[in-house]
C-alpha cells in the first residue's frame, strides 16, 4: 500500500508533467483520449477560434486601411501631386468646353442683334426717304418762282428740265438748252428778283452719252441757291464761256478743257493748266487711252 501511494505521487514527475496543472483538465491514464474534452468544451473552443479569426481579420483590415490612408495623406516627405488634384481655380476640360460654347453663343447672338439693328435702320431710312419723296420739298416754292420768272422773260423753250435735287440739300435745279445757256446764266445774275451774283462751284462730267456742265450759284442778297446745268454733245463738246459773267469761272473752264476737252467759246485765255499743251488725250474722259502707258 505504501509503495503504490508513493508511486502515484511521483507519476507527474516521472512523466515530466507540471504538477501545477489542473488535474481536471489533464486526462488520466484510466480516461481515454476521446473523452478528454466534453462536447460543451469543444463547442466553446470552436466559437473561440471563430472569434479569434474574425478579430484577426478585422484587425488586418484596419491595419490595411490605415496604411492606405497614411499613403494617401500628404506629408513633408510625400507632398501631394497638385496636377492630379483639381482645384477651385483650375477648370476642367468640361468647364473649358462649356465656356467656349457660351462665348460662341454670345458672339453669335451679338452679331445677329447687330445685323437686325442694321436692317431695321436701313428699313427705317428707306421708309423715311419714301415719305420725303412723297412730300413736296421745302424748296419747291422757290423752284416754281425761278421757272416762272425765266419763262416769262426768256420764253418757254429755254428750260429742258426743272427739279429738286434731294441728294444735294434740296437745291432747285434747272437744265437749259445749250443755245440758251449763257442768256439764262446772265439773267440769273442780273435779274432783281433773283440776283445770283456768286459762282460757288463749276465743273464738268462725262456721262459717256454726253457731257454735262454744273454751275452752282448763290444769292448773297436773298441767301438762296440754284443749280444751272447744260448737256453737251459727246463728239464735239462746245459751249459759251461764263468767265465774262463770273471771273471765278476762268480756271474751272480751263480745267474742264484740260481734262475733258470741252471748248469754251469767248474764254479770255483757254489753255491746259495741269498736263501741258503737248499732252495727248483727256484723262477724265471715259474712253481715254494713255498715249504712253509707261507714264
Amino acid at each position: 500500500m505504501t509503495d503504490n501511494h508513493n508511486n502515484d505521487k511521483s507519476l507527474p514527475e516521472q512523466e515530466g508533467l507540471d504538477p501545477t496543472i489542473n488535474q481536471e483538465e489533464a486526462p488520466s491514464e484510466n480516461q481515454p483520449h476521446s473523452q478528454a474534452k466534453s462536447p460543451d468544451s469543444n463547442q466553446k473552443s470552436d466559437q473561440n477560434k471563430e472569434m479569434d479569426q474574425t478579430f484577426d481579420q478585422e484587425t488586418n483590415n484596419d491595419l490595411k486601411e490605415g496604411n492606405e490612408t497614411q499613403q494617401q495623406a500628404p506629408s513633408p516627405e510625400n507632398p501631394p501631386n497638385n496636377s492630379e488634384l483639381p482645384t477651385q481655380n483650375q477648370p476642367t476640360e468640361s468647364d473649358k468646353e462649356k465656356a467656349k460654347k457660351k462665348a460662341a453663343a454670345a458672339a453669335k447672338a451679338k452679331a445677329a442683334a447687330k445685323a437686325k439693328a442694321a436692317e431695321k435702320a436701313t428699313s427705317a431710312k428707306a421708309e423715311k426717304t419714301e415719305e420725303e419723296e412723297e412730300l413736296p420739298s421745302y424748296n419747291q416754292p422757290l423752284l416754281n418762282k425761278y421757272v416762272e420768272v425765266i419763262k416769262e422773260h426768256l420764253g418757254e423753250d429755254v428750260i429742258e428740265e426743272a427739279y429738286i435735287n434731294r441728294l444735294s440739300k434740296h437745291v432747285p435745279t434747272i437744265v437749259t438748252t445749250p443755245e440758251a445757256y449763257y442768256s439764262v446764266a446772265q439773267f440769273l445774275k442780273y435779274n432783281e428778283q433773283l440776283g445770283f451774283d456768286f459762282l460757288s462751284d463749276y465743273h464738268g462730267t462725262d456721262f459717256e452719252t454726253h457731257y454735262e456742265l454744273y454751275a452752282h450759284l448763290y444769292s448773297l442778297l436773298n441767301h438762296q441757291s440754284i443749280a444751272l446745268k447744260v448737256k453737251l454733245d459727246h463728239e464735239h463738246p462746245s459751249i459759251e464761256s461764263l468767265a465774262q459773267l463770273w471771273e471765278g469761272a476762268n480756271w474751272p473752264e480751263c480745267e474742264a478743257y484740260d481734262l475733258l476737252g470741252i471748248e469754251f467759246r469767248n474764254h479770255p485765255s483757254l489753255h491746259r493748266i495741269f498736263l501741258g499743251e503737248e499732252w495727248k488725250g483727256y484723262p477724265l474722259r471715259k474712253d481715254y487711252q494713255p498715249y504712253d502707258e509707261e507714264v
